[in-house]
């Protein structure tokens, strides 16, 4: 069984002794992604809407350095720390999964990391090119 650790600066650097993301046996594992500028190491959204945009941003990222894509999601968590902020995020979600959605779980936390509002976990399919 192959194990790779996957890290890039296009996403936030892990803020405790986790791996961004593993690629193991033809699938990403990614850590829990939350809304992060990659550039500053700062949540800036204040809003569910901005945020979730962000946290899909760097999904992508985690993602394409990995050596897949959003395209090749097949499973999702996500965490809110209000469930009643669920129709705007998934307003957003539904932008970046139109063609094919993955299978989803979605939950109401107590408490995220850095007072964020939402995280999102991703199990992709990597590339066939990788």
């Amino acid at each position: 069984m192959s194990r790779k650790v996957v890290s890039t600066s296009s996403a936030p650097a892990a803020v405790g002794p986790y791996s961004q993301a593993i690629v193991a046996n033809g699938f990403v594992f990614t850590s829990g992604q939350i809304p992060i500028n990659p550039a500053t190491g700062k949540i800036e959204a204040e809003g569910i809407v901005e945020q979730t945009e962000q946290v899909l941003k760097n999904v992508a990222a985690v993602l394409e350095a990995s050596g897949s894509s959003i395209e090749n999601v097949v499973k999702t968590t996500c965490f809110l720390d209000d469930i009643n902020e669920w129709p705007k995020m998934n307003e957003v979600y539904a932008k970046v999964f139109h063609t094919a959605p993955p299978a989803r779980s979605a939950f109401q936390v107590a408490k995220l990391p850095m007072g964020a509002k939402i995280e999102i976990e991703a199990v992709a399919m990597l590339n066939s090119s990788s």
